[in-house]
């Protein structure tokens, strides 16, 4: 059915932690806390269940969860 594509839900662009680092930090208003290499991978560790494509990171599925993880988590 090529007219149902609105109730599909949309595969979400992954990429490597590399760029998910750069692009967070870009785009977070000044005074916000950094990410670092660490840090993600403290995320990571903490959230296992959220990275079912090893590796990869998601700026829609991991953004969100990251920024209200982070203040409470970047000492």
């Amino acid at each position: 059915m090529i007219g149902n594509k609105k109730n599909m839900k949309e595969a979400p662009v992954l990429i490597p932690v590399s760029e998910f680092l750069e692009s967070y930090n870009k785009n977070m208003p000044a005074g916000w806390p950094r990410v670092t290499g660490a840090l993600l991978q403290k995320f990571r560790d903490a959230h296992a269940s959220l990275f079912t494509h090893g590796d990869l990171w998601s700026l829609d599925q991991h953004r969100k969860k990251l920024m209200d993880w982070l203040p409470r988590n970047s000492d």
